[in-house]
């Protein structure tokens, strides 16, 4: 039997499995688009692990983004780049045209 937490978003409570670190939109969109069985490849992950990283980066450099914040940001997304988080990625790879859900589960 699964174990869950409850998470909140601006549209309300999800159950979310204690183990995961994504919140409530990502489960949300796992719940809203069950297209396929289709997940997003390694290569794609690691570059959203890349992107996170160098907007940390210049967020930092340009003022907006404590050093603190930024290493946090950098470690989790060289987690993500080197493939200790894929289990983490669960959103179906048709859930929507913008982006957003991936966006939303990447952070």
């Amino acid at each position: 039997m699964s174990e869950f937490r409850a998470e909140r978003d601006s549209m309300g409570e999800m159950k979310v499995p204690t183990d995961a670190y994504y919140g409530a939109q990502t489960a949300r969109a796992v719940e809203n688009f069950p297209i396929s069985d289709l997940r997003f490849s390694r290569r794609f992950i690691g570059a959203m692990g890349l992107i996170k990283s160098a907007a940390a980066e210049i967020n930092q450099k340009l003022g907006v983004l404590d050093d603190k914040k930024k290493q946090l940001i950098q470690q989790a997304a060289s987690d993500v780049i080197d493939g200790k988080l894929d289990s983490q990625f669960v959103i179906d790879i048709f859930q929507t045209g913008s982006g957003t859900s991936t966006n939303m589960n990447t952070n």
